[in-house]
């Protein structure tokens, strides 16, 4: 193999730190994918970063008397934090306050501009007489037209999941001072247009093209907004905190943080290739001349952000010209925090770096890649967590593990043992594990997290059964050589096993690497087996993983 994968991953919003919600939606699904590429032999590029701009961030800094860089500073350090913690292997991460993402975002701009797919209107516009302000379509509340939900939202409801725009609401709201006596006003403002009917015949081609390998969920969300048909949308806003519209007479406006954010994939693209010294490298991921075969790019995200990178972020890419297009959109489904929807602005969540400082990242990777939501919501239970740690990671894979290494330290003094001839069960066991290797890869390549996870668990599961059935522990006391032969074979299966769970579990194996006697990391190994040398001596080994108590989950966050 030796394909060019580019990972763009949503980029989270600094006005908080990230959550396990959105953890498990596309951050740890992007980070495992672009860990079993590499060590296929593939070139991946993965990028994202903190998203800076819009309304919420400028009213939160003005509430803290801070401003809003220093504000976005505090979260995008937060995050990165969680981002090291977790073990998420970026190429990079940046952030939208550079002033490389506010030259690329004019740019864009301009182009588009230039090319007619913008234009200039007027449009009505929520207008707070309270606070004196224009409100961003989120802090516009009222009751949904076509459900009846009290709580939508000016850009969408939660409820129904339908798109709204914010003069749709009955009994608008302000969501910033809640104010009832001021009632909201519908002034009218000029705005620039991303001009989206004038895209929708080339979109709509697009999306006819080989979208076998879409989860369906995304490819149908897509279409029908198609067929409802598009409508133009908005792209600037009246505001002082975000990317000038780098157009004369405008400087109360800046573009609107939407449009800016998915163009941050390319310029968090264009900086890592400067940040390599080879200013250029960029056209090899989004030029479609420039590579064969053709980039594959993968859009990793929530289902909620399915408009942005399967409708307008392709149609922008369109209009602008000579840039590759998603490859795939693999949107998750949402994962619920004990039966309730995950939201900050809601106060529903349960932060990331609380679980990493109480449980560790492996446990955390593996119980939400367990669980993700790939094709349907799932939910986000403490007690499921400890349960599937303990009978799955510590009774299953690290079991198997331990009785390992522990019987080649007491019986062999460490020294790998010499094998006789392999017999039928042995051989049987390691093909098991060369099967994993393709079954596991295969069900990553496809964005069939889930699935190559328990194709590796199966795998461990098999390692224990052929472990117990050669029983070295009584082989020995009657056939040193079997019992030899017994442990050589499980090293290989160990060895073939850390390397299956890597992409997943990075920690755990750079560990278990170590214990095997391998030099260097895991996670830049090749994708197959490799052989544990007979006579080398391993070092004495630890437990790969703790065993949680049921109090720690009741203690947690």
């Amino acid at each position: 193999m030796n394909e060019h994968i580019l990972v763009c991953v949503a980029w989270p919003y600094a006005k908080s730190s990230t959550h396990v919600g959105q953890v498990v939606g596309a951050y740890l699904p992007a980070d495992t994918f672009a860990r079993y590429h590499r060590m296929a032999g593939n070139q991946v590029l993965m990028v994202s970063g903190s998203d800076e701009h819009g309304t919420p961030i400028l009213v939160e800094s003005e509430r803290l008397g801070i401003t809003p860089r220093e504000f976005v500073a505090n979260y995008h350090r937060q995050i990165c934090e969680v981002w090291d913690t977790l073990g998420m292997s970026w190429d990079l991460y940046t952030e939208t306050g550079t002033a490389n993402h506010y030259r690329l975002t004019q740019d864009f701009f301009l182009t588009l501009y230039e090319k007619g797919y913008i234009y200039k209107d007027s449009m009505l516009s929520p207008y707070c007489p309270t606070d004196r302000r224009f409100l961003p379509d989120r802090y516009t509340e009222g009751t949904c037209p076509i459900c009846g939900y009290t709580s939508a939202r000016g850009d969408q409801c939660d409820n129904c999941g339908h798109t709204l725009d914010p003069v749709d609401l009955i009994d608008a709201r302000c969501k910033l001072c809640g104010s009832k006596e001021s009632k909201l006003e519908m002034r009218t403002t000029e705005h620039f247009f991303l001009d989206l009917p004038r895209l929708q015949e080339p979109l709509q081609a697009w999306l006819n093209q080989e979208k076998h390998h879409w989860r369906q969920n995304t490819l149908s969300f897509a279409q029908n907004w198609l067929k409802d048909g598009l409508k133009a949308r908005a792209i600037t806003r009246d505001l002082d905190w975000g990317v000038p519209i780098p157009l004369d007479g405008y400087e109360n406006k800046r573009i609107y943080v939407w449009f800016d954010a998915v163009i941050g994939y390319f310029s968090a693209s264009v900086e890592w290739a400067e940040k390599q010294g080879k200013p250029e490298a960029w056209k090899t991921w989004w030029v479609p001349e420039q590579t064969d075969p053709a980039v594959k790019a993968y859009y990793f995200i929530g289902k909620d952000n399915i408009p942005f990178h399967a409708i307008i972020w392709p149609a922008m890419l369109l209009g602008y010209g000579n840039r590759n297009l998603p490859y795939d959109v693999p949107a998750n489904e949402f994962m619920t925090m004990s039966g309730a929807k995950a939201s900050t602005s809601r106060g529903n969540v349960i932060w990331t770096r609380d679980v990493l400082e109480k449980y560790g990242p492996d446990a955390l990777r593996y119980y939400l890649s367990a669980t993700a939501p790939e094709g349907r919501d799932t939910d986000f239970t403490f007690e499921e967590l400890v349960r599937r740690n303990n009978d799955e990671l510590v009774a299953t894979y690290g079991n198997v593990v331990h009785r390992t290494l522990t019987f080649l330290q007491s019986k062999f003094g460490g020294v790998v043992p010499t094998p006789t001839e392999l017999r039928e069960a042995d051989r049987a066991i390691l093909a098991e594990v060369e099967r994993g290797f393709g079954l596991v890869g295969h069900n990553i390549a496809l964005c069939h997290l889930k699935d190559g996870l328990n194709a590796a668990m199966n795998v461990a599961r098999a390692a224990n059964r052929y472990l117990d059935e050669q029983a070295p522990w009584k082989q020995i006391k009657v056939d040193r050589e079997a019992a030899g032969t017994t442990i050589y074979v499980m090293l290989q299966v160990l060895s073939g096993l850390h390397l299956l769970f890597s992409p997943y579990l990075p920690f755990s194996s750079e560990r278990l690497h170590g214990f095997l006697g391998y030099e260097g990391e895991a996670s830049k190994t090749p994708w197959r087996m490799h052989k544990v040398e007979a006579g080398i001596t391993l070092p004495k080994p630890e437990p790969l993983f703790p065993k949680l108590e049921e109090p720690v989950a009741a203690e947690a966050v």
